[in-house]
């Protein structure tokens, strides 16, 4: 297989994504929309500004032509923040071939409909053949060849084959996954408690209160993956508790640092400039709260953080709102054996 390929998006994690392929000997090219930035990683072979030090292969191609990047590729990656995937779609639309696989590494929800990245790629793209990748999954990390295993997850057996071909390696694993519902729910859902887990860390929360916010909040991703329709077992794979506890426990985790600054006593505004890139779980707190409200689905940790970003509420008081909070079953789906 020496199928065409583009990465769309010149960030950290579409960055060590192209030259991966690259590395691997498959023809891929890494489309940025900076044309200063592409000129200077083409030029150096460096992306200084994303991953300083880390060396780009010789055979990535680097380019800021966004129609000429497309043109004939089989396979479309798009890397980009889930806010800039709605427009970065319409540019390529009367680019690429209606059959093309596309894949998407955005993690988000989308407005009112409650769209997940890979719904807006085929709203737009009908005839396309679409995946998803994620799962914890730390552009610098992965840089520095740590051990790393991802999710690619489709219905069609033959895209998670491809993925699985151009981008393992030694120290990259890739696992397939045919629930691609639960697997982008997962990479959404988790940026939420990763607000709180910062919280808790800035807060000196010691290590059972770390384990009652993980548990609790896979508990919440389950239960509300199941009502949209998704298989709970997923969450319990790479993309739901492996990228939950990386993002929850990282200080490389956006997210996270948000959470740290709110439990610093800064404001959300200024948490968020400090972090300097998007947080995708703010915004995401409003809408799964949103959704859950009207599925009527139990959603604790998500309704108490959602009045301290949006209403106001003081951390001490969303603690203790969570914490008079309904005492259920300790996990949603055990098989009930027969008495």
């Amino acid at each position: 297989m020496k199928e065409k390929l583009v990465v769309l998006g010149g960030g950290s994690f579409g960055t060590v994504l192209a030259n991966m392929i690259a590395c691997n000997d498959f023809p891929v090219t890494l489309w940025m929309r900076d044309s200063e930035n592409a000129q200077l990683c083409e030029a150096t072979g460096f992306n200084e500004r994303y991953l300083p030090g880390y060396a780009l292969s010789d055979q990535l191609i680097i380019s800021d032509d966004l129609g000429d990047s497309v043109r004939d590729a089989e396979i479309v990656i798009f890397a980009v923040p889930s806010g800039s995937l709605t427009a970065l779609v319409k540019e390529v639309v009367g680019s690429i071939c209606s059959d093309i696989v596309v894949i998407s590494t955005s993690k988000g929800v989308y407005g009112d409909d409650f769209l997940l990245p890979s719904q807006i790629l085929q709203q737009s793209l009908p005839g396309a053949r679409i995946g998803v990748l994620s799962g914890p999954n730390l552009a610098k990390e992965i840089a520095l060849r740590e051990i790393t295993a991802t999710v690619v997850a489709s219905g069609d057996h033959e895209i998670c084959e491809m993925l699985q071909t151009v981008l393992a390696s030694n120290y990259f694993r890739v696992y397939a996954n045919y629930d691609r519902l639960g697997v982008e729910l997962a990479g959404a859902l988790k940026n939420i408690y990763a607000i709180v887990s910062g919280i808790a860390e800035a807060l000196k929360a010691g290590q059972n209160t770390k384990s009652v916010v993980l548990t609790r909040s896979l508990a919440e991703m389950s239960r509300f993956g199941l009502q949209l329709g998704a298989d709970p077992m997923t969450f319990l794979g790479l993309s739901g508790v492996g990228d939950l506890f990386v993002t929850c426990t990282s200080p490389l985790s956006r997210n996270f640092q948000v959470g740290l600054g709110l439990g610093q006593g800064k404001t959300l505004a200024q948490s968020i400039s400090d972090v300097g890139q998007v947080a995708e779980g703010v915004n995401t707190t409003r809408l799964v709260k949103r959704k859950a409200d009207e599925m009527d689905i139990y959603m604790p940790i998500v309704s108490a953080l959602y009045e301290t970003l949006f209403n106001d509420q003081s951390i001490k008081q969303s603690l203790e709102t969570m914490m008079s909070a309904e005492q259920n079953t300790d996990v949603d789906f055990m098989v009930k054996k027969n008495d």
